[in-house]
């Protein structure tokens, strides 16, 4: 006797106005952004951080959507589909089409983060422990986004946790979205809570702790997620997320190390001084 296996039958647009659709992925980036701001804002009176204040928060808000968004999509372009977009450049701002790279929108902010913090008298790695402890917001409604488009989904499976996703061959898979949604938001938030509070006066070791959390969890992913069909199995082993996981988790390694020293307290003093 056959198992049932789910069937999955989300619409991607939630509602539309006019002929204007809003779809579920635009409304998980806005949660994750909005979330995430009020958390980094109630981080910082918690602990009364003295900078970044809350309104140099509210400020970072803009420049945080644009890394994350010109990061993520030219980290996609350039990881993933680099021949493709060559030949279609004109594709590349078609965001609303799908694809982008979650290590991309990190360099993306990463360099918002750099200049935001520069121009403020902000050490940067304080900054990037708000932000850190806060991304796994957006990962966890991202990855659900990812589920209802059916998109990013696992490998072939005879478990009874399968879905048949649309658009597919019909074969039951992973849900790994869900897998995601569970270690890269949920338990990576709850980590990073702890570990942030208990290091408020190691700058950086939030951020390194992020790193090599979602590194792990991702990379652990990986080998029940079906790899990109254009690039498949590198080697016939590892996927392209995985190697792109092998430096962030080394880099957010060096960050602990370093941050639990206190190398990077000093950074930006003037924050302190004022």
């Amino acid at each position: 006797m056959g198992m049932d296996y789910m069937y999955l039958d989300f619409d991607p647009v939630a509602f539309t106005v006019g002929s204007f659709a809003v779809r579920w992925y635009a409304l998980a980036y806005l949660a994750g952004f909005l979330i995430g701001w009020r958390y980094c804002v109630y981080l910082i009176r918690s602990s009364a951080i003295a900078k970044p204040t809350a309104e140099d928060i509210d400020d970072f808000l803009s420049w945080a959507i644009v890394g994350v968004i010109l990061g993520g999509r030219l980290g996609y372009v350039l990881f993933y589909q680099l021949d493709y977009y060559m030949d279609n450049p004109s594709e590349i701002y078609q965001i609303w089409k799908g694809g982008m790279s979650f290590h991309g929108g990190v360099l993306g902010v990463l360099v918002s983060m750099a200049i935001f913090a520069k121009l403020r008298g902000i050490n940067v790695f304080r900054l990037s422990d708000l932000v850190c402890a806060a991304a796994p917001i957006g990962l966890f409604f991202g990855r659900l986004s990812n589920f209802v488009n059916g998109e990013l989904y696992g490998r072939q499976t005879t478990l009874p946790v399968g879905v048949i996703f649309p658009n597919s061959d019909g074969i039951p898979r992973h849900p790994s979205q869900l897998y995601e949604a569970v270690l890269e938001g949920l338990v990576l938030f709850a980590i990073l809570y702890f570990v942030h509070h208990g290091t408020k006066n190691r700058y950086g070791f939030t951020s390194g702790v992020f790193l090599v959390g979602y590194g792990l969890f991702r990379a652990c992913i990986e080998f029940v997620r079906e790899p990109d069909a254009q690039i498949g199995l590198i080697g016939g082993y590892i996927s392209m997320g995985q190697i792109l996981c092998i430096p962030m988790i080394l880099v957010g390694i060096i960050a602990c190390a370093l941050a639990y020293r206190g190398k990077f307290t000093a950074v930006v003093q003037s924050d302190d001084a004022k």
